[in-house]
C-alpha cells in the first residue's frame, strides 16, 4: 500500500519501549486465562506477547514487520509475518489481543472481519489503539512542515485514530457486541527528545523528502513542538490519546 514505515527493533527499543510498558491495562482488560489460545495482532518485538505466555496462554503473534518478528522469535515466541488486513486464521482463538497496532491498519473493516473469522464462537476482541486526536499536536506540526514545502502533508498521515462511536459502529457491523469502549487521554513522557519519536514513527512524512533534507525537517518540527510538548525541565511529553475496548463475537 506504499507505506514506507519500517520497524528497526533496536531503534524501537530505544525510542518506544514505553509502548509495551504502558500496555498492561489492556492485558488486564483481556483477563487471559491459563490454557487459552490467543492471537496477538501487531505483536511487534513480542514484549507483551511474552507476558501472555508467562500467564499460561498459548499465544501466536503476527506483525507486518519482518525485523520485529525476528525479535519476537528470538524470545522463543510463535510469531509470524502477516498483514493485519489479511489474517489467515479461521475459528481457532479464544481471544484476539492488540496493543498500539490497530491505528497503523487503516482499512479497519478488513481487520475486524479477519479478527471475527479468527475467533471461536463468542470469542473476544480486546485492544488498545490510538484514539481520536492522538498525537494531534505532533501530527499537525508534521503536516504543516510538509505543506510549507509544497508537499501533501495530509496525504502523508499514516494513522487511523477513530472516535469510540465510529469504532463501535464498525465492530457492531463486523459481528461484535461491544462490552466496553473508552477514549483515554494519556500524556506520555518520552524516553528522550521528540526527535527520537519522529525518527521512529514519522517515516511516512520523512520519506517525502530527499535524505539530505530530513534532519532539518526534524529540527524544524521539534522547534514548533517545543513550546507545546516540552516542559521547563526539558522533558518531552507526547499528547497521546488511547482508544481501549473489549468486544465479543456476537454468535
Amino acid at each position: 500500500m506504499g507505506n514506507p514505515q519500517s520497524w528497526d527493533p533496536e531503534r524501537y527499543a530505544r525510542n518506544a519501549r514505553f509502548v509495551s510498558d504502558l500496555g498492561m491495562p489492556v492485558v488486564e482488560l483481556l483477563a487471559p486465562q491459563p490454557g487459552e489460545r490467543i492471537l496477538d495482532l501487531g505483536c511487534g518485538d513480542g514484549a507483551l506477547t511474552a507476558k501472555l505466555v508467562t500467564m499460561g496462554c498459548e499465544v501466536v503473534g503476527v506483525d507486518s514487520s519482518e525485523p520485529q518478528i525476528r525479535g519476537a522469535r528470538s524470545l522463543g515466541l510463535d510469531a509470524h509475518v502477516m498483514d493485519g488486513h489479511a489474517l489467515t486464521f479461521s475459528g481457532e482463538f479464544d481471544a484476539v489481543f492488540s496493543n498500539a497496532a490497530l491505528h497503523w491498519m487503516r482499512r479497519a473493516d478488513e481487520v475486524i472481519a479477519g479478527v471475527h473469522r479468527a475467533l471461536r464462537p463468542r470469542g473476544r476482541f480486546v485492544a488498545e489503539m490510538g484514539g481520536h486526536r492522538c498525537v494531534h499536536k505532533i501530527r499537525t506540526a508534521l503536516v504543516d512542515a510538509l505543506s510549507r514545502r509544497g508537499l501533501d502533508g495530509e496525504g502523508a498521515v499514516p494513522w487511523y485514530f477513530p472516535t469510540p462511536e465510529e469504532y463501535s459502529q464498525r465492530l457492531n457491523k463486523g459481528g461484535f457486541n461491544v462490552k466496553y469502549i473508552a477514549l483515554i487521554p494519556r500524556p506520555t513522557p518520552l524516553p528522550g527528545d521528540v526527535s527520537g519519536w519522529l525518527e521512529t514513527f514519522a517515516e511516512n512524512f520523512l520519506s517525502k523528502l530527499a535524505p539530505a533534507e530530513r534532519l532539518a525537517f526534524i529540527a524544524e518540527v521539534r522547534e514548533v513542538l517545543r513550546p507545546q510538548l516540552c516542559d521547563a525541565d526539558g522533558k518531552w511529553i507526547a499528547d497521546y490519546t488511547r482508544l481501549r475496548f473489549a468486544a465479543d463475537r456476537a454468535d
